[in-house]
């Protein structure tokens, strides 16, 4: 199931056997360049290199207000400075972008023994992994270097000035145009390259990209959101029209868990893998015990108050809610993907805690914990192997209802059966239609936004779309709360600071910030400043 992770675990084996000053370079530098490139296998060998470039699990989320961690964040609360270097946001997406550069510039040589459609689909793996490395860099720092080609120590691009947003994502579609015509379907991929990137994984990543773009422009006043939301549009539906995905059959808890991975679970586009097993380890991960457990990344009381209660009202309309007594009382009449993301009171936990009872405030800051991975084997080797969805048909529908929306001022309720709905019934939850949002003082939009908000939840989302939307210079300033104190569970070992009505206060509001007028970009790192003196300071920085 996992035959790719082999290969990339050669991949960087060789890596490693590299000189320290060759670590950046592409696996053939340890054979010859010159008598490489000649088969499919050395191009697929060198495109396996880029899968490394996928990102793992993270605690990105801590940036936003949908978590905190042990300690406040200075993204999420705006104390940040320009840094000297910023080596896996800025440098990491550059290297991936030389080395997709250098397979397309080189795989057209292996044409006298390769056919020009195998040729075309390693060029178009790396091309949208150029594109990936690519929209990270624009989506954080704006204007940035545009390189298609590799460069040596003296190309005139290293002191080139940065190329405009909007010749980046250009090109971004560029690529991905390529890949989505010469890759294959996720059903030729079959298993034994399940993993790879398919013509829908690119399809699907241009859809995020072109959401990304629309909105942004949209809410931020520039460019042209009506061509990028059209692009989000047309990718999404023509993902959907594939039939190639689809909803996981089994429960949302265990899309997270090894009941989710591999060909059965249609649902998964884009995934990180792990593995391949305990005695077998090629790459690993403590996601759970390491970042969840300990309190690396905690839930907060916003992200709770987001789930809807199961008639489709939120919490301060529906008639169901009732102010908790005790710590399940939270989950009752609750949109169940909260149960599946929160950790509960019976829930199954750790080796030596083997059942949930509260979380403990000395680590878990807001009284809540994360549990989507929550996994006691993984707990107890601190060595998962579950793999790290990255980009899931349930992005897609959201996406396409989103754009749709924000294109068109309207979705029609057919659109909405096809998208949040098939969303909302996973979850118990009531469905929405234009009707009952008229009738229940709902703004279609609004809930739009909060079904991707609860269906995404602790997947790195967040953040990015308080910036698009331009609404994170409200919502990042205001104060991180947590659940409700609930004496009796908590205990008073640990001293916590509450509001009037008897929330867990980790972090005034007096102690957060948002600059509209800088924190929509991130600071270029100060050291490529130096290096190339054409390149200027994102404003306010």
């Amino acid at each position: 199931m996992k035959t790719i992770l082999k290969y990339i675990a050669v991949t960087v084996g060789m890596l490693a056997g590299l000189p320290a000053c060759e670590v950046e370079r592409l696996p053939e530098t340890a054979i010859s360049d010159q008598t490489y490139w000649r088969s499919e296998g050395d191009l697929k060998f060198a495109a396996n290199y880029l899968y490394t470039f996928l990102p793992g699990w993270s605690t990105e989320d801590v940036w936003s207000d949908d978590a905190i961690g042990l300690a406040s964040n200075n993204i999420s609360d705006g104390s940040r400075l320009a840094p000297a270097t910023d080596a896996g946001n800025y440098n990491t997406n550059y290297t991936l972008i030389r080395a997709a550069n250098n397979i397309v510039e080189k795989a057209p040589r292996a044409a006298a023994n390769t056919a020009q459609s195998i040729i075309d689909r390693y060029v178009a793996e790396a091309r949208f992994f150029r594109a990936w490395g690519y929209y990270n860099l624009v989506q954080r720092y704006g204007d940035v270097p545009l390189i298609l080609k590799t460069l040596d120590e003296n190309s005139q691009e290293l002191i080139a000035p940065a190329s405009p947003r909007v010749a980046i994502f250009d090109q971004i579609y560029q690529d991905l145009d390529f890949a989505i015509q010469k890759l294959p379907t996720h059903t030729a991929l079959g298993t034994a390259d399940f993993g790879r990137i398919s013509n829908t994984s690119a399809l699907a990543f241009k859809a995020r990209v072109a959401l990304f773009e629309g909105t942004r422009s949209k809410y931020h006043n520039y460019g042209e959101p009506t061509k990028h939301l059209k692009a989000a549009v047309d990718a999404a539906k023509a993902v959907i029209d594939s039939k190639q995905h689809d909803l996981f059959t089994g429960a949302y808890f265990d899309l997270f868990q090894m009941a989710g991975e591999g060909r059965q679970n249609r649902e998964n586009i884009i995934v990180k893998q792990f593995g391949v097993s305990l005695t077998e380890r090629v790459v690993t991960h403590s996601y759970y015990r390491g970042s969840l457990e300990n309190g690396n990344m905690n839930p907060t009381k916003s992200l709770a108050d987001s789930y809807l209660m199961k008639d489709g009202l939120p919490i301060t309309k529906s008639p169901l809610y009732k102010a908790p007594v005790v710590s399940t009382d939270v989950f009752v009449d609750r949109d169940t993907r909260m149960s599946d993301t929160f950790m509960k009171k019976g829930d199954p936990m750790m080796t030596t805690k083997p059942i949930f009872d509260i979380a403990p405030l000395v680590f878990n800051k807001t009284g809540f914990m994360f549990r989507k991975t929550a996994n006691i084997d993984d707990w107890n080797t601190s060595a998962s192997t579950i793999d790290r969805p990255i980009l899931r048909y349930a992005e897609v529908l959201v996406t396409y209802a989103e754009a749709l929306y924000e294109l068109n001022g309207a979705i029609s309720d057919a659109d909405l059966d096809l998208t949040v709905n098939r969303l909302r019934q996973r979850g118990g939850v009531a469905k929405l239609t234009n009707a009952f949002a008229t009738t229940n003082g709902l703004n279609i939009r609004d809930e739009i936004r909060r079904e991707r908000r609860v269906e995404l939840a602790q997947e790195g989302f967040r953040y990015w779309d308080l910036i698009r939307w331009k609404t994170a210079e409200v919502e990042l300033p205001k104060p991180i709360l947590g659940n409700y104190f609930f004496k009796a569970e908590f205990g008073t070992v640990t001293s916590v600071r509450l509001t009037p009505d008897n929330y867990i206060l980790v972090q005034d509001a007096s102690f957060r910030k948002f600059d509209p007028a800088r924190d929509y970009l991130w600071p270029l790192p100060i050291n490529e400043i130096a290096l190339n003196p054409s390149l200027k300071q994102n404003p306010g920085w």
